[in-house]
């Protein structure tokens, strides 16, 4: 029953997230004050935004790993994702908050995105995606139908081995996609990178690893990840007409 339950969920997400609404208790400033500082001094978190969430219980942090539910004293972390059930719905809570995060993150790299625009261009879509992904090559291969959907497609970098080996040293997934965003037709040089050829080395001042921090925030744990106009995030691989249905889902739904 709960296979079948998250196997429709995204669906469900996608028709019911914005009709549910649900009364949230104002934090004063200085329980935020003091929620931030004890999470920051117990756990290194660097906290962003602190607010009430739907569940009066529990307060909702965005960090700079990641979304947690805390105690308003600070004493319990929760990791996970709240639903709210409203009659028939199920609406993903913690995925209605992240996506304006991401919303909101993503204006910062809007200058340093690989962007593929659709000559006729209806629909934007922000896609992490590294070089080494099966998949993400897979997806690159259809970016003509793609646009010809009027998608345009924006990159952002994330080195699915992380920004730094074992032994503290940038990876060479990370170098790899700085030295593609770094030249000077990185169109072109992701191009021939996803269809394997070898990537001619480069340094510069690009925020490769500054948008790597940003997926993990947001909730990336693998590409290609597929974030759509409003926030919400398809992690994996779509086929161009799935995505274009996906995309009109969401505009019919708004």
């Amino acid at each position: 029953m709960f296979k079948n339950f998250i196997a429709g969920f995204f669906i469900v997400l996608l028709t019911v997230s914005s009709a549910y609404a649900s009364e949230k208790t104002e934090l004063s400033a200085q329980v935020k004050k003091q929620l931030m500082t004890r999470l920051s001094d117990s756990l290194g978190l660097e906290i962003i935004t602190v607010k009430a969430s739907p569940f009066p219980a529990l307060i909702e942090v965005v960090t700079n790993q990641g979304m947690f539910y805390a105690s308003a004293d600070g004493k319990f972390l929760v990791n996970g994702k709240l639903y709210g059930l409203a009659g028939d719905n199920v609406v993903n809570h913690t995925e209605e908050s992240l996506a304006q995060v991401r919303v909101d993150g993503m204006k910062q790299f809007e200058k340093d995105m690989i962007v593929y625009p659709a000559s006729e261009e209806k629909y934007v879509i922000t896609v992490f995606t590294d070089i080494t992904c099966g998949y993400c090559r897979k997806l690159h291969k259809e970016m003509d139908k793609l646009n010809e959907h009027g998608i345009t497609v924006r990159y952002l970098a994330y080195p699915r081995a992380g920004v730094k080996d074992q032994f503290g040293q940038y990876s060479k997934g990370f170098k790899d996609l700085r030295s593609i965003w770094c030249n000077e037709q990185p169109n072109e040089a992701l191009t021939k990178a996803k269809l394997g050829s070898t990537v001619a080395q480069r340094i510069c001042d690009k925020p490769i690893e500054a948008e790597f921090n940003f997926g993990r925030q947001i909730g990336v744990s693998g590409t290609p990840a597929i974030i759509f106009d409003n926030g919400f995030m398809l992690p994996g691989y779509k086929d161009p007409d799935a995505i274009l249905a996906i995309i009109k889902n969401l505009e019919a739904n708004s």
